[in-house]
């Protein structure tokens, strides 16, 4: 018999009255039970959290550092344990899951780093006007407050590490909402938390239904908002608190631009590969994921091809298996609606290449070609396993294709013209450019967020402590300087 996993309140760990089951999307087999938080005990984290605000802003940076160096470390430790829980509750191949827990333990080093040098302030000069003879300026950062974290689904850990790390590096108390299908590998975190030396109340880790949220977010005492999902729900948590500080990561439709001068047939066969492999790997549901495929007309008929070939060889089945590419989705309601959206499409014209079956909660890898231009799947994030390819001409068609979305999350650019690269960066109106990649590539020290609706703010450990934080000025009066 599975036994009910505690929460994480106030660095302590407890259970409440309720709880909920936790099953494999794969299998359907029970993976844990987990507690669920009652409206006092969320109070009780608040307060706390609010309670040591002062005191956590003011822990030694050497003290904060320690606590994620040995974060890390110790998921470094567990990695394979971590890897499989991952993988169970998500439905996530266990090579991805074991690729995940390494991108964790690189946060909570990157952040461990960051707190040793981050904050050092900035003195400036004021003499420069006569009112300011005898003046200096010192600028540092200082926290805005408790940080409400809200994390998704698709990377149960490391998208839980990419709230937790910046937040106490920064020095700002933090509570956790890890996702309902998902709340395991968050909960991770806390075991881990709770060896360290950090103030109590500086984190919770709090299942809280989704139902019950808005309260949470309304709290006057949670002045910071860090959410990843989808643009929907993100928008809505802002019109609810317009005076709080969002910072929103809301996905999009990643698109995969492929020029005429990326001919070779190494090129294109690295092209297609890394399409095929990026398209459908997490079952597809990353923000960044291969979704639209861009196809200069002059390498087009020798690139499709080898797309579909790619896709094809894509290993699908048991996300246990490490020979296997491609797992489940989330949910079986999720791959549902992964086939709406394409049969609408194929119902409006669009040609299925490949793909294009479900079996349960699983969707096969899917290629797309002549996608009507106002069917769902143009127009939002599929988060599934499918791609659309589409024939232009030129660079600057190419280009328009692109910002033809209301997204605007990364692009990934495939040529080798370095004055292309940097027409890319000026054109393509989203927040990261990929030059000879896809768009899928994120580093998590790198600044990592959207334009349009793909969000407001930057993730990426020292960007997310700005975003956590705001800048005091000092003014130092009757120095001779």
């Amino acid at each position: 018999m599975t036994s009910t996993h505690a929460f994480w309140l106030a660095g302590r760990q407890v259970t409440g009255e309720d709880s909920f089951d936790v099953t494999s999307p794969w299998d359907g087999r029970l993976v844990g039970s987990v507690s669920v938080p009652s409206e006092a005990q969320v109070e009780e984290a608040v307060a706390a959290a609010y309670a040591v605000r002062d005191e956590f802003a003011a822990t030694p940076a050497h003290v904060r550092a320690a606590a994620l160096d040995h974060v890390s470390k110790r998921l470094a430790e567990r990695t394979e344990e971590i890897a499989q829980l991952i993988s169970a509750e998500n439905g996530k191949p266990i090579k991805w899951a074991r690729g995940e827990v390494g991108r964790a333990v690189s946060v909570f080093r990157f952040a461990a780093e960051e707190a040793r040098r981050f904050n050092g302030g900035e003195a400036q000069r004021l003499d420069t006007d006569a009112g300011g003879q005898g003046r200096l300026g010192l600028t540092r950062r200082f926290p805005k407050g408790v940080v409400l974290g809200i994390a998704p689904f698709n990377f149960p850990l490391n998208l839980c590490a990419h709230k937790v790390a910046p937040a106490i590096a920064a020095g700002a108390p933090i509570i956790l909402k890890p996702a309902p299908a998902t709340p395991l590998s968050g909960l991770i975190l806390g075991d881990l938390l709770a060896e360290t030396e950090l103030p109590a109340g500086s984190w919770s880790i709090l299942p809280v239904p989704n139902d019950r949220m808005p309260a949470l977010v309304q709290d006057e005492r949670l002045p910071v908002i860090s959410f990843t999902g989808s643009d929907k729900v993100g928008y809505a948590i802002m019109d609810s608190v317009p005076r709080k500080h969002c910072t929103l990561e809301l996905g999009g439709n990643g698109a995969a631009v492929v020029l005429g001068d990326y001919a070779s047939d190494a090129d294109l066969d690295w092209a297609a590969t890394r399409i095929a492999t990026f398209s459908n790997y997490q079952g597809g549901q990353s923000c960044i994921s291969v979704q639209r495929v861009i196809a200069d007309a002059s390498v087009y008929d020798r690139l499709l091809p080898r797309i579909v070939a790619a896709v094809e060889a894509q290993v699908t089945g048991d996300p246990s298996d490490p020979k296997t590419d491609v797992g489940p989705l989330v949910s079986e309601d999720a791959a549902k609606r992964v086939e709406s959206w394409v049969d609408e499409a194929v119902a409006a014209g669009a040609s299925l290449l490949t793909g294009g079956k479900r079996d349960g909660a699983s969707y096969a890898p899917t290629v797309l070609a002549d996608v009507p231009a106002d069917v769902t799947i143009a127009c939002e994030e599929v988060f599934g396993p499918v791609l659309t390819v589409c024939k232009v001409d030129g660079e600057e068609e190419a280009f328009a294709a692109v910002n033809d979305s209301k997204f605007g999350l990364q692009a990934g650019v495939f040529t080798h013209d370095l004055q292309v690269a940097f027409r890319a960066h000026r054109t393509l109106e989203v927040g990261g450019v990929v030059i000879g990649d896809v768009p899928s590539y994120r580093a998590d020290q790198m600044p990592y967020g959207g334009a349009k609706q793909s969000g407001v703010g930057r993730e990426g450990v020292r960007y997310a402590m700005e975003d956590y934080t705001y800048e005091r000025v000092l003014v130092l009066t009757g120095l001779a300087l």
